[in-house]
């Protein structure tokens, strides 16, 4: 197992829309270890293989307290969303130190294949309900300060890039 990169805001790279996945290879098993470690080393609850630079449809998860519920969801898509919305803080591995209001739909329903191959389908609600969300957007090339104001939106890719930078001088 290995821990991967995970790619920082603004990155373009984080703007590639992931493509679907076809067949499950070796591959993909290894990759989704590797996820996993990188994301529970990160004290994460949630990666999308577009994070750390591989572009195909694969989120792994765990919203747990003791990382005991590991879920893979490959190929997923929202099949269904409750109207009800609920608005909570959320932070990003590829956005770090970052945290802010974001609204998203308080129940969903997804349909996945799981590193098996599958066929699965998931009813989710409130914290799992938006890790889903918020790495289903990643899969789109969207980060999620991207449903913030312009002016938040400036003022954080302004002081990631000063991090960035003053990291690479040290």
């Amino acid at each position: 197992m290995a821990l991967l990169p995970i790619l920082s805001y603004p990155d373009p790279r984080l703007h590639t829309v992931a493509k679907p996945i076809t067949e499950i290879g070796e591959h993909h098993l290894v990759l989704i270890r590797d996820m996993f470690e990188t994301m529970y080393e990160s004290k994460g609850i949630g990666l999308a293989a577009t994070q750390v630079n591989h572009h195909e449809r694969l989120v792994v998860m765990d919203v747990s307290e003791d990382a005991s519920k590991p879920l893979v969801l490959i190929n997923p898509k929202i099949v269904s969303m409750s109207a009800e919305r609920i608005r909570g803080e959320e932070g990003c591995l590829s956005v770090p130190g970052i945290y802010d209001g974001v609204e998203r739909a308080r129940e969903i329903q997804v349909s996945f294949l799981n590193e098996k191959g599958e066929a699965k389908t998931l009813d989710a609600e409130d914290m799992l309900s938006v890790c889903i969300q918020h790495e289903l957007d990643h899969l789109e090339g969207k980060v999620f300060i991207e449903y913030l104001s312009a002016l938040k939106r400036n003022r954080i890719k302004t002081k990631l890039l000063k991090a960035q930078k003053d990291a690479a001088r040290s």
